[in-house]
């Protein structure tokens, strides 16, 4: 007996190709609950019945502003419709020339790790510390939650950590608690660069 193979792919399948996020699930589900027909959303929204039918049976992907105009009238979380997108992007990547520079006075503070308000309690954040010779950091000066991590990467300093005074120079690592009072000082004749690693993020977390 011969048997023939099927080559195709399962419409499903098919379609996970052809639409990337899968938001329609969550939107009919949204809708239902609240007792809405397609007519009152599509009308609503601004948007023909037909479309929102697609979207919900994820035949075709949204517009963004169709779909915060959805999300709007159905009063969802972006947030909620998004949760399958970040499991499926577990990897962040900061280019070069996108990276946020925060300053403070003179000291320059750079990203190189965004922190992902998913992680709660636990964020983190990274980035490199520029430090003029004969300055110093103030932030830390009165301690916050967390622990830190730094690396010198070129130049030299003293780490100020309570009463206790560290020195530290190129290759060097520390880490500590940061709820006491901390100061990093440049102690040197030329800039110091530092790469710092903090938990839960403090400097650039978005307000």
């Amino acid at each position: 007996m011969t048997v023939s193979q099927n080559n195709e792919q399962p419409e499903s399948d098919q379609q996970d190709k052809r639409i990337p996020y899968h938001f329609g699930e969550k939107l009919r589900t949204v809708r239902e609950r609240k007792g809405y027909t397609l007519k009152v959303v599509a009308s609503q929204a601004g948007v023909s019945e037909s479309l929102v039918s697609q979207i919900e049976r994820n035949r075709v992907s949204p517009a963004i502003d169709t779909l915060l105009a959805l999300a709007d009238v159905l009063d969802i979380n972006l947030e909620f419709l998004f949760e399958e997108y970040r499991r499926k992007h577990p990897v962040q990547i900061i280019r070069k020339n996108e990276r946020r520079i925060s300053r403070d006075e003179q000291i320059t503070y750079e990203e190189v790790v965004k922190p992902d308000e998913a992680d709660g309690q636990n964020t983190l954040e990274a980035y490199t510390i520029t430090i003029p010779a004969g300055t110093k950091t103030n932030r830390g000066s009165y301690g916050h939650l967390g622990r830190e991590m730094g690396l010198i990467l070129s130049g030299k300093c003293e780490l100020h950590y309570e009463k206790y005074v560290y020195e530290l120079k190129e290759g060097d690592s520390v880490t500590f608690s940061a709820s006491a009072p901390h100061t990093i000082v440049n102690t040197g004749t030329t800039e110091l660069k530092a790469m710092w690693v903090v938990t839960p993020a403090q400097r650039f977390v978005t307000k």
